[in-house]
């Protein structure tokens, strides 16, 4: 008994799954008459979008006689199926004259479209509940892994709705003309300013959807670059910071921001040895830092999977993020599809970094190390080939800099016993601009960069 209410469900599932007719069979018709609908529909919709068999087998022959270049009408198609022995499948020429006893109206190709799409999507979307549904009484495989899956699946669904509209030159063009007004009436920077103006001048700011890579050999700054940015960008657009820490703990993180904006020595931060006025500064320091939007999560071997589902949830409290950091992206780890070779690995990670920051439409900042080659040198400024297990590194980042402290340089100044190191920033490529070599100074005791000129 409990078996056939299970098939009879499964029966009535299957019948009730959304779709429209009509649309389907308005569309097939309108393939038949017009070379340019073809065109448009192939790019749209795929064969399962058609919920019926027989329009599915139908429109997969069209596409087949569109690519092999065969004319393509009511006769021309009676006469492929008859030939590859489709004709009785589809339901006969029946089937064939009743869809063309309409003639169709080429200005709503595109409302049809949707309309099939839609109930293609809705079908997807019931298919996937189900799936959830029977995966909750599978005890053998991960959470997590089914969790995450399942958000990527739907991301990929929520994707799929977002209409892929064609600009005209002239349209773009427009947008252009503006875009320029605006800005020179208004001359502000189009993206975040890193709070140090030589790279902002040459950058034009941290812009969305950017991949921006900060590259240096251990112990160079990396990480106090990576956090005077984050704290420049919190006060300059006051919009949110995610800082993924996959090497430091959050308290570490913390000792280094209290270091910076105090103006305080880590080393005695650390240790506790402060003095009078330092308690002051820090008392102060303390009730303003803890008004900034900035958001540290310290767990280790995070996957791509892990992080969108941060933002996400960082989005859903904040809804908005200026800035995402992570630190480092040798320590990351791709849960999705694990592989011996960690270059390929890694050039997954990048790809799907640079997807990341498209998909939320943010920059993000990713902190990396550089291979020890570049030690064994006789030139130790370092070069795009450089980055340690490169892969797909340099590909994809839109902004590359590189972290490089000139020994030879030595300290740039010693003054009321402040020790300032100059360090050069490389900007090794940048897909939007120049390349080019700035110069910051850096208080190593404070972990804090300032502009060369200051």
């Amino acid at each position: 008994m409990s078996s056939s209410k299970t098939t009879n469900e499964q029966i009535l599932i299957q019948r009730c799954l959304p779709h429209n007719f009509l649309a389907e069979k308005m569309i097939l018709n309108c393939l038949l008459v017009s070379t340019e609908s073809i065109e448009m529909t192939i790019q749209t919709l795929s064969i399962e979008a058609f919920y019926f068999k027989n329009h599915q087998e139908i429109y997969k022959a069209i596409i087949f006689m569109y690519k092999s270049k065969l004319p393509i009408d009511i006769l021309t198609l009676i006469t492929f199926l008859q030939d590859n022995g489709l004709l009785k499948k589809i339901g006969g020429i029946k089937v064939l004259m009743e869809l063309i006893s309409q003639v169709p109206n080429l200005v709503y190709l595109e409302e049809y479209i949707r309309l099939v799409k839609d109930k293609f999507l809705r079908r997807i979307l019931i298919r996937l509940g189900y799936e959830i549904i029977n995966s909750g009484y599978i005890t053998n495989i991960s959470l997590e892994n089914m969790i995450n899956n399942f958000e990527n699946r739907l991301f990929s669904l929520l994707t799929e709705m977002k209409p892929q509209k064609l600009f005209s030159s002239a349209e773009l063009l427009n947008n252009v003309f503006l875009e320029l007004k605006e800005k020179s009436l208004n001359p502000i920077l189009p993206g975040l300013s890193s709070g140090f103006h030589d790279l902002d001048l040459l950058t034009q700011g941290f812009q969305k959807s950017d991949l921006i890579i900060i590259a240096g050999r251990p112990s160079i700054g990396k990480t106090a670059l990576g956090l005077n940015m984050a704290l420049n960008v919190i006060k300059e657009s006051k919009l949110p910071v995610l800082f993924f820490s996959l090497e430091m703990s959050k308290e570490q993180i913390m000792y280094r921001l209290l270091s910076i904006e105090a103006n305080i020595n880590q080393a005695r931060l650390k240790s506790g040895k402060l003095y009078q006025n330092d308690w002051v500064k820090l008392n102060r320091i303390i009730k303003i830092m803890s008004k900034l939007p900035f958001f540290i999560d310290d767990t280790p071997d995070l996957s791509i999977q892990d992080i969108r589902s941060k933002i996400k949830t960082t989005l859903f409290e904040q809804t908005q993020i200026g800035l995402i950091i992570i630190d480092y992206l040798q320590l990351m780890q791709n849960s999705a599809s694990k592989t011996e070779n960690r270059v390929q690995e890694l050039s997954i990670i990048t790809r799907a970094l640079k997807n990341l920051a498209r998909e939320f439409n943010v920059p993000i900042i990713t902190l990396s190390q550089l291979s020890r080659n570049v030690e064994n040198r006789i030139d130790k400024k370092p070069i795009l080939s450089d980055l340690r297990e490169s892969g797909s590194i340099e590909q994809d980042a839109d902004l590359v800099l590189m972290l490089y402290k000139n020994n030879t340089v030595g300290v740039q100044q010693n003054i009321d016993q402040k020790s300032y190191y100059l360090t050069e920033l490389i900007i090794a490529k940048q897909r939007n601009g120049p390349i080019g070599t700035i110069q910051l100074k850096f208080d190593q005791k404070k972990t804090k960069f300032f502009n060369f000129d200051l």
